[in-house]
């Protein structure tokens, strides 16, 4: 092999090897920007339609102590923007490894709605969660995640003076 077969060999395989990297790295930014489009169109905007697109049939919300469907999942998602219906979800940080996004989220709004058992309160909320999804070829899988449920309770005025 002459030294400009080898060279080009060796280019030839640099470049496969960045294109490669590239694929993945391309993968991992689909992959958050379907997870903020969570946040952004149906937690924030209400864009409740937009779950075909992103979420898989078979979608699975593992909860503290059961699992959940897409269809449960998707109700209280709306039951949270009847309680709070200025709420806006805000991505703080987001982490994209292999099939697997993490988002630091904070959400804002004012409870002027009944939803999910709230009454209307009228107080301005912010709260802070995190949730991970297993997002494959484009769409949620699987969905982990916990907020301060506590300070929520607190901020609306639903536990009684004293409670820490």
């Amino acid at each position: 092999m002459s030294k400009r077969s080898a060279s080009l060999c060796a280019l030839t395989v640099a470049l496969l090897l960045a294109v490669a990297g590239n694929a993945d790295d391309r993968r991992l930014a689909r992959n958050k920007a379907v997870a903020r489009r969570v946040f952004t169109e149906i937690l924030s905007q209400g864009k409740f339609e937009v779950a075909g697109e992103i979420y898989a049939q078979d979608f699975i919300v593992h909860g503290e102590t059961r699992d959940g469907s897409l269809q449960e999942d998707q109700e209280a998602a709306r039951g949270w923007k009847q309680a709070f219906p200025d709420g806006v979800m805000t991505v703080e940080q987001e982490v994209a490894e292999g099939d697997l996004v993490s988002v630091l989220w904070t959400g804002r709004g004012t409870n002027t709605g009944t939803g999910m058992g709230f009454p209307a309160t009228g107080k301005k909320v912010q709260v802070r969660g995190i949730t991970i999804w297993r997002i494959t070829d484009g769409k949620i899988r699987e969905e982990w995640g916990a907020f301060d449920r506590l300070s929520l309770m607190k901020q609306v005025g639903l536990l009684p003076a004293g409670t820490p």
